[in-house]
C-alpha cells in the first residue's frame, strides 16, 4: 500500500515544486518589467519636472504717443515757426495749422494788386466804389495788431477774427480787406456782405482770381469767423473752382 502511494506523493511534490517554480519565474519577470518601467518613467517625466512650465508670453500692449491736438482756439500748443512757407499744389497756405516763417516778407504781390485794381475798376463801372483798406502786413506789424486786439477783447475772442503773428494771410501779400468808400462804418463787419457792393464783390470776385477766404458757417474749417471783407488771391482758375463748389481753400487743398 505504501509502495502504491509513493509515486503519488512524489508526483504531488514535483507538481508543487513546478507550481512554485512557475510562480517564482512569473513574479521575477513582473518585477523586472516594473523595474524597467520605473527606470523609463522618470526619463519620460524628467523633462516635465525639471523644465519649468512656461506661461504664454504676453505681448505688451502698444501704447501710442498722444497726438497733439489743437487748443480751443485752433492753434497747436508750443508750435514752432517753420523755416519755409507751406505750398500745396503751388498754392501758398497760411492758417492756424500752417504758419509762415517770421522772416517771410514777400511784400504785396504785384500780380494780386493788378488783379485787385482790375476788379475795383470793374466794380466802379457798376456803381460800387470799392477800396482795399488793408493789404500786406509784416510779421512785426501783425504782432502789434494782434496784441492790441487781445488787450481789447481777450485772446479767445481775438483768435476768432485776428491771426497770431506768423499765421496771418496778410503776411503772404495775397490777401486784402475790402470795403466801400463812404461806408466806412461797415468796414470789418458782416453787414458789408449784405450791401449791394458786398454782394457784387462776392458774386464776381472769382472772375478776377479772388475768393472769400472765410465764408459764413465755415469757422470749424478755416478757424476764423465769417469775414465778408477778407479776400484772397489764388488765380482765376482756382478761384472759379472754389466758388463753383462753394468750398474753402482748405477743402480745395484737402487739408484740415
Amino acid at each position: 500500500m505504501k509502495k502504491k502511494r509513493l509515486p503519488i506523493i512524489i508526483g504531488a511534490v514535483i507538481s508543487a515544486a513546478l507550481i512554485v517554480s512557475i510562480f517564482v519565474v512569473i513574479n521575477y519577470k513582473n518585477s523586472q518589467v516594473n523595474v524597467a518601467s520605473d527606470e523609463e518613467q522618470p526619463a519620460a517625466e524628467q523633462g516635465k519636472k525639471d523644465k519649468p512650465i512656461k506661461e504664454p508670453t504676453k505681448t505688451p500692449e502698444k501704447t501710442t504717443e498722444p497726438q497733439e491736438q489743437p487748443d480751443e482756439n485752433g492753434y497747436y500748443p508750443n508750435q514752432t515757426m517753420p523755416t519755409d512757407p507751406t505750398y500745396i499744389d503751388g498754392i501758398l497756405l497760411a492758417n492756424k495749422k500752417y504758419p509762415l516763417p517770421s522772416t517771410f516778407a514777400p511784400g504785396e504781390s504785384p500780380e494780386a494788386r493788378q488783379a485787385l485794381n482790375t476788379m475795383i475798376a470793374e466794380a466802379k463801372k457798376q456803381g460800387f466804389n470799392l477800396v482795399a483798406f488793408s493789404g500786406y502786413r509784416s510779421y512785426d506789424y501783425q504782432t502789434t495788431l494782434y496784441n492790441n486786439y487781445v488787450k481789447r477783447d481777450g485772446q479767445a475772442a481775438a483768435d476768432r477774427y485776428s491771426a497770431r503773428p506768423g499765421f496771418s494771410e496778410h503776411q503772404t501779400g495775397l490777401a486784402f480787406d475790402i470795403g466801400e468808400v463812404g461806408k466806412e462804418d461797415l468796414w470789418l463787419t458782416e453787414e458789408f456782405g449784405e450791401t449791394p457792393a458786398g454782394q457784387w464783390l462776392f458774386d464776381n470776385a472769382a472772375q478776377f482770381g479772388f475768393i472769400l477766404r472765410f465764408p459764413n458757417n465755415k469757422e470749424h474749417i478755416t478757424g476764423y469767423m465769417y469775414e465778408s471783407w477778407h479776400y484772397r488771391y489764388v488765380g482765376t482758375e482756382i478761384a472759379n473752382k472754389i466758388k463753383e463748389k462753394n468750398i474753402t481753400l482748405e477743402e480745395y487743398l484737402g487739408v484740415e
